[in-house]
C-alpha cells in the first residue's frame, strides 16, 4: 500500500496563520493607529495646519503721537495782558483874564511857594526844613536854573513837592513880543518835563506883571496863573523876625506864602521858615500845594 502524500506546503514561521490578518495589514492598522492621536489632538483644539503662504509683509512701527489735551468747546480765549496804566492829559485850562491869588475851597489851609530856583546853597535847606516838618510846597522855577540843576529839581518832586514855571530867566513878559514870551514859557516847561518827566501845570509871572498873551500862552501850554496873597518881601532880607512876622499876619484860608528860595542869599528866608512853620501847625493850618481840581468852574 503506497503512502498518501500530502500536498499542503508545510507552513512557514512568517506566514500568517490561517484565519489571522496579514503583515501587511497589520501594517497598515498600526499606521492608521499610529496617525490617530495627531488628527485627534487637533480636532480638539479646532487649530488648522498652516496654509503654505507667502511671508507676512513688515509694516513700519507706528509713529508716537503727540498727546493731545481734548478741547474744550466752551473756553474762552485768554484775555490780552493789561498794558501799562497811563494817566490821561488833563484838558486844557481856560484863558484867564487875571491869575488865582488865594486857593479857591481850600478851608483851612495855606500854600507855601518859593520862587526864582533851584539854588544849589539854598534849595536843599529849604526842603530840609519842610521835610522836618512833612510839609508840601510849590517851587517856581527859573528854566536857566532849572537846566542848570535837573538833580536837584528831581530831588524837589521826589519829596512830594509841585514844580511851577517861572520863565526861562525872569524877564518881565509885558515888555515883550508874544514870540519872546512864547520861549520864556515853552523852554521852561520842556525842561522841567524832561528832568522830572511831567510838565507844569502852574505858571507865575515875574514881578507879578500879567497880559492877555501872557494869559493865552500859559493856558496853551497848561498852565493856570497863580499869583500870591502874602508878600514875604524876603527878596530884600528884611530880617527873619520881619518875614515871620508877615507870614502870621497874612495866614487866611487859602492863602498863597511867597518866599524865594533863590536869586540871592537866603539864610534870612531859612531861618523864618524854621519859626514860622511850627507855629502855623500849632495854629491847625494844613499847609498844602494847590489843586488843579478846585480851579473848575472857578470865575475868568
Amino acid at each position: 500500500m503506497h503512502a498518501v502524500r500530502s500536498t499542503v506546503a508545510p507552513r512557514r514561521e512568517t506566514d500568517p496563520a490561517p484565519g489571522a490578518p496579514s503583515r501587511r495589514a497589520l501594517l497598515r492598522t498600526a499606521g492608521l493607529l499610529a496617525l490617530t492621536p495627531v488628527a485627534a489632538c487637533a480636532g480638539a483644539t479646532g487649530a488648522r495646519p498652516p496654509a503654505a503662504t507667502t511671508p507676512p509683509r513688515r509694516l513700519p512701527p507706528p509713529r508716537a503721537q503727540r498727546a493731545r489735551a481734548p478741547e474744550e468747546p466752551d473756553a474762552k480765549p485768554p484775555e490780552p495782558a493789561p498794558g501799562p496804566r497811563t494817566t490821561p492829559p488833563a484838558p486844557p485850562p481856560p484863558v484867564r483874564t487875571r491869575p488865582f491869588a488865594r486857593l479857591p475851597r481850600a478851608g483851612h489851609a495855606l500854600a507855601l511857594t518859593f520862587d526864582d530856583g533851584p539854588d544849589p546853597r539854598w534849595t536843599p535847606e529849604v526842603l530840609a526844613v519842610l521835610a522836618a516838618h512833612d510839609v508840601r510846597a510849590t517851587f517856581f522855577v527859573c528854566g536857566r536854573q532849572a537846566a542848570k540843576h535837573p538833580a536837584l529839581l528831581r530831588r524837589i518832586t521826589e519829596a512830594g513837592h509841585l514844580v511851577g514855571n517861572h520863565t526861562w530867566d525872569h524877564r518881565r513878559l509885558t515888555g515883550l513880543g508874544r514870540a519872546a514870551v512864547e520861549e520864556q514859557i515853552a523852554r521852561t516847561s520842556e525842561t522841567v518835563r524832561r528832568a522830572t518827566g511831567r510838565a507844569p501845570a502852574w505858571f507865575r509871572a515875574p514881578y507879578g506883571e500879567w497880559d492877555r498873551t501872557v494869559y493865552t500862552l500859559g493856558a496853551r501850554h497848561g498852565m493856570e496863573p497863580l499869583a500870591w496873597s502874602v508878600d514875604t518881601e524876603d527878596w530884600s532880607r528884611p530880617g527873619a523876625a520881619a518875614i515871620t512876622r508877615r507870614v502870621l499876619a497874612g495866614a487866611r484860608p487859602g492863602a498863597v506864602v511867597l518866599c524865594h528860595d533863590g536869586g540871592g542869599d537866603r539864610a534870612q528866608t531859612v531861618t523864618a521858615l524854621r519859626r514860622f512853620l511850627p507855629r502855623l501847625r500849632a495854629d491847625g493850618w494844613d499847609l498844602v500845594r494847590p489843586d488843579r481840581r478846585l480851579t473848575r468852574g472857578a470865575a475868568r
